[in-house]
């Protein structure tokens, strides 16, 4: 193949889409409509909770959610290994961080996490659901509920994973979805708060409602709406397509690379693998014009001076993990050329 084949292909061409984008334009009525009510209900149906709602970005999402559980001067626990977002936005909030360590899954490390709420005053757990693969959810909400914790979901990355037929979003007390562009549901910038809690619900409500008390306008326009509704209609068949190329690249990568091990419904947000070898494998990707991307060359930690457990497994991950393109729109031929590629360049490093 001599075209690149880039990491992303953005899929939000629609004739459907085209019209609704003119019908809002016609009608006068660009924020607060109709469409950002639309998603808001459907969403909540889709993922079977009592309460969502819209908010411009995923960030603001868990900012949100924070200031309903009210983390002020309190531990909150997240994993070493995932977007800074999910740190940030604890501080933000007024909250201590207590970064833990990682399993195989790439997700909260259990273990660490009785021994943190033994030793800690923890008032959240804020386990990442990385790249679309579900965290241990049962043994979670077990720990939280013994321990007297909130769990708050980031569920930024995992729109239709699911564990045990629940879906992301619908395990803790609240949840926080981003719906930025490269997402499984996309609106281009926006994010939501998913609520099971019904105490937080209000709480969110009087976060993101202009009234009597001091607010930030968190508010997405209809067009987005419109935009991530089109998005949400077509995320299971989309989600399947994704976990058909996973699984195409485990079958022929697997006995070479370390794929992330499932956990549930796993929804390939990210494709990743590991090799010793990664920043050589990247760059002879990038020469056969294949896009890739490192995931993540950071822990929360290391970027942001905080309290943390020891973390052998995620700083052994993030030296080694890489992303390949994975997306509906994906062909077979390109998927081939990628994996044949990549076996090529393994063959020619080894020797």
């Amino acid at each position: 193949m001599s075209k690149e084949i880039p990491f992303l292909r953005l899929d939000i061409d629609s004739p459907q889409l085209e019209e609704d984008i003119l019908k809002i334009l016609r009608s006068g009525r660009l924020t607060r409509g109709p469409y950002t009510q639309q998603f808001e209900e459907e969403f909540k149906n889709f993922l079977g909770v009592s309460f969502f709602r819209t908010v411009n970005s995923g960030t603001t999402a868990l900012y949100v959610a924070l200031r309903a559980i009210d983390v002020k001067d309190k531990y909150v626990v997240v994993p070493a290994l995932s977007f800074k977002a999910t740190i940030d936005a604890v501080i933000l909030a007024g909250g201590k961080p207590l970064v833990l360590d990682v399993d195989e899954t790439y997700t909260l490390d259990i273990n660490q996490l009785e021994d943190a709420l033994k030793n800690y005053d923890v008032k959240v757990i804020l386990p990442v659901h990385l790249f679309g693969n579900m965290a241990d959810m049962p043994v979670i909400n077990e720990l939280a509920q013994k321990y007297g914790a909130y769990v708050l979901e980031d569920a930024a990355q995992a729109h239709g994973a699911s564990l045990e037929g629940i879906k992301a979003g619908a395990w803790g007390d609240i949840a926080a979805f981003s719906f930025y562009a490269t997402k499984n549901i996309s609106m281009g910038e926006g994010g939501g708060v998913a609520v099971s809690n019904p105490k937080l619900a209000e709480k969110v409500k009087t976060i993101t409602d202009f009234g009597n008390r001091p607010a930030f306008n968190f508010r997405i326009s209809e067009f987005q709406a419109a935009v991530g509704l089109s998005s949400l209609r077509r995320i299971e068949e989309n989600n399947r397509r994704r976990r058909e190329i996973a699984k195409k690249y485990n079958e022929r990568l697997g006995k070479y690379f370390v794929p992330q091990k499932e956990r549930g419904y796993h929804v390939y947000h990210v494709y990743s693998l590991r090799h010793p070898q990664r920043d050589l494998i990247i760059k002879k990707l990038q020469e056969k014009k294949i896009g890739t991307k490192i995931y993540y060359d950071y822990l929360l930690h290391e970027i942001r001076a905080v309290e943390h457990f020891p973390t052998p497994k995620a700083e052994k991950y993030k030296k080694e993990l890489f992303a390949l393109p994975i997306y509906p729109s994906l062909t077979e031929q390109e998927v081939d050329f990628i994996i044949e590629s990549l076996l090529e360049i393994l063959e020619l490093i080894q020797g």
